[in-house]
């Protein structure tokens, strides 16, 4: 399990969000649908205190993370954050990473 961030969506956070030197948390939710859960949603909120992280990316004085507690939702997935001009916000790609079928890289 890993965080990708691509420049265009760090520019995003950072122009948008006002998120330089600062973290995001990412965690699963209930309700809403993405390409790998139904019922759920991927959340995201400021917050600056990581507790029990099991990833991190830092990317230009930002740090995007997932706890220990929403280690549930993205297992098996990598998480890749991009941009979207047409919604002008973050978009979210998940990639199989061989975890539930243990074929781990």
């Amino acid at each position: 399990m890993k965080i990708t961030v691509t420049d265009a969506a760090s520019k995003w956070f950072r122009e948008e969000m006002g998120m330089t030197g600062r973290g995001i948390r990412f965690f699963g939710k209930v309700y809403g649908k993405t390409p790998v859960h139904e019922g759920f949603s991927l959340g995201m909120t400021p917050d600056d205190h990581p507790r029990d992280p099991i990833v991190a990316e830092t990317k230009d004085d930002v740090t995007y993370y997932i706890t220990e507690g929403d280690q549930w939702f993205f297992v098996g997935y990598d998480l890749t954050i991009d941009y979207d001009p047409k919604t002008d916000g973050p978009t979210y790609i998940y990639e199989d990473n061989g975890e539930l079928d243990g074929k781990q890289d």
